[in-house]
């Protein structure tokens, strides 16, 4: 029916018969050209030129018969003039109304990248690898990228024209290791196809925060400046977590920090936009509020920061093994002491 709207139906009916037979190609033409377009020609000429043309191609002449039978039967049956012509720059567009989830974008050499997501790549290098578009006819399903068998070009414009309706405006926030800050692009996308891509110049503080959540998802608490007092409170919170039979603790492991994040980190991360915006955050404090004020004066209670020994001196301890925390002191500055020194409990 659309191929009628644009008075192409003679056309669409002979891209259908030649997709019903045998390629009309030789094998060592078609590992040249899988141009759907060829072939068309090459049927027209048929159709033309009638004996004259098949005594240039014999070994398909029994092929080319049975379709030009076929086309005008077709073209009876449907109740449409029979014409030996065609605008070929369309052979695409008709066969995106067949197959539109074939339109495929180019992504350099011979590959594609169809709106379904699924790659797809010419047997050899041939004009149509240089088209930024082109609708897949006929592929095999070999390898991670399928064959293309039968495509044809497809302009963008017809993109534009035919499939806007079907496209989607997708904004994309993401954090770029490579800048250590966001990226933020706008894209009008059909399927998996970018079609058109632009620089965002407004994401929301929500959308910028969440991307900057992404970049220390993906490069690891690291990307905090973790202070000395930083590194010991989550170390004292690590000893209260392993020794907490009723789970009331935090887990203030990497695993445990990040699958947490949105409730200790993300609302903190609002207004910042990189790296060293990101640097300039106290984690310590950020882990403090995690706490309630009760578990706050237990935190200082059973795993104290420091513990004064009988020389006079406040020693820190150290949790850096949460089942073993020590002090390291000397042994005359323990002469005098009663009891063995004791946290958490």
């Amino acid at each position: 029916l659309k191929a009628q709207e644009l008075g192409e139906a003679s056309l669409a009916i002979r891209m259908a018969v030649l997709l019903q037979e045998r390629d009309i190609m030789s094998r060592g033409e078609a590992l040249r050209d899988q141009d759907m377009r060829s072939r068309v020609e090459r049927l027209l000429a048929y159709e033309q030129g009638g004996q004259r043309f098949a005594e240039q191609d014999m070994s398909n002449e029994a092929v080319l018969q049975r379709m030009k039978q076929e086309i005008r039967k077709l073209h009876t049956q449907l109740n449409i003039t029979y014409t030996v012509n065609g605008d070929l720059n369309l052979c695409g567009l008709l066969l995106s109304f067949a197959y539109p989830d074939r339109i495929a974008k180019n992504r350099g050499g011979t590959g594609f990248l169809m709106r379904s997501g699924r790659g797809v790549k010419l047997v050899s290098v041939q004009p149509m690898s240089r088209a930024p578009y082109i609708v897949v006819a006929a592929v095999d399903d070999q390898g991670a990228d399928g064959n293309i068998q039968l495509a044809s070009e497809m302009d963008e414009l017809w993109l534009d024209k035919y499939y806007y309706d079907e496209m989607e405006q997708r904004k994309e926030v993401v954090w770029d290791s490579a800048s250590g800050s966001i990226r933020a692009r706008q894209k009008l996308m059909l399927g998996a196809l970018v079609i058109k891509e632009q620089a965002y110049s407004n994401p929301t503080g929500e959308e910028i925060a969440l991307a900057l959540l992404q970049g220390i998802r993906q490069e690891g608490l690291g990307l905090l400046q973790w202070s000395k007092a930083a590194l010991q409170l989550r170390e004292r919170l690590a000893f209260m977590f392993r020794h907490d039979p009723e789970g009331n603790w935090p887990d203030v492991s990497d695993e445990g920090l990040l699958d947490q994040a949105e409730e200790w980190l993300l609302p903190y991360l609002e207004g910042l936009r990189n790296r060293n915006d990101i640097r300039r955050l106290a984690p310590g404090t950020l882990l403090e509020h995690m706490l309630s004020w009760e578990q706050k004066q237990q935190l200082q209670k059973e795993a104290p920061t420091h513990i004064r020994v009988p020389s006079g001196s406040l020693i820190p301890v150290n949790y850096s093994d949460p089942e073993q925390p020590f002090l390291a002191v000397r042994l005359q500055e323990m002469f005098g002491l009663q009891d063995t020194p004791r946290i958490a409990g």
